[in-house]
């Protein structure tokens, strides 16, 4: 079986990292706490913290349940640079 490539770097951002900052800068932008955030998307306050913090891997459903509750679009979370297209 061939070994699978590790993870691509995004502007030297880890994946993780890419998708704690973009998290963060929409989760403060829209004025919500973690805990607030947390209970509109349905998955526990540690939970968001840790992916916050670049901790964790999202699954696929978990990226569309934040970025609903954020009222973005899921692709937002994983935008390199951070900045929404027009």
């Amino acid at each position: 079986m061939p070994k699978l490539p590790s993870p691509r770097r995004t502007n030297d951002l880890a994946p993780q990292q890419l998708v704690a900052r973009n998290l963060r800068r929409l989760r403060v932008s829209a004025g919500l706490s973690q805990e607030a955030l947390a209970s509109l998307a349905g998955i526990h306050r540690t939970y968001l913290s840790s992916v916050e913090r670049g901790e964790r891997n999202l699954t696929i459903s978990n990226v569309f349940r934040i970025a609903e509750a954020l009222g973005v679009d899921p692709r937002e979370l994983l935008r390199p640079g951070g900045e929404r297209e027009s």
